[in-house]
C-alpha cells in the first residue's frame, strides 16, 4: 500500500520556515506557522535553532521583526554542503527574494 503523498515531504519544518522568511522578510510568526502548518511555539523554536547557527538574523522595526537569511552559509549536511542557503531559495523559490531592508536612495 503506498503512502499518503502528503504525509512527508523532503524538507523539514526549518528549510520551509527560512524559505517563507526568505519570500517575506517582515512575515509575522502566526502566518508562519500557518504557513508550514505548525504551531507558533514551533515556529520561534526553529527561529531560534535557525539564528544560533547564523542562518537567520532580525532586527526589530516598531513592533515587527524584519529577518534577513544569511545567503552565504552552506547547508548544513555532509551532501548538501557545496550548496549555500542562497542557491537553494534561488532554486525553491524561483523568484527575486525581497530584500529585508529597503534601500536608502
Amino acid at each position: 500500500m503506498a503512502s499518503d503523498p502528503a504525509s512527508w515531504t523532503f524538507l523539514t519544518n526549518h528549510a520551509h520556515v527560512l524559505l517563507r522568511i526568505a519570500m517575506e522578510p517582515r512575515v509575522l510568526v502566526r502566518t508562519l506557522a500557518d504557513d508550514v502548518g505548525i504551531r507558533e511555539r514551533a515556529v520561534l523554536r526553529i527561529i531560534a535553532d535557525l539564528e544560533a547557527d547564523g542562518y537567520l538574523s532580525h532586527t526589530r522595526e516598531g513592533r515587527q521583526n524584519v529577518y534577513e537569511v544569511n545567503v552565504t552559509k552552506p547547508l548544513r549536511h555532509p551532501i548538501e554542503r557545496h550548496c549555500s542557503m542562497g542557491k537553494l531559495i534561488d532554486t525553491v523559490i524561483q523568484k527575486p527574494r525581497r530584500p529585508a531592508r529597503s534601500s536608502s536612495r
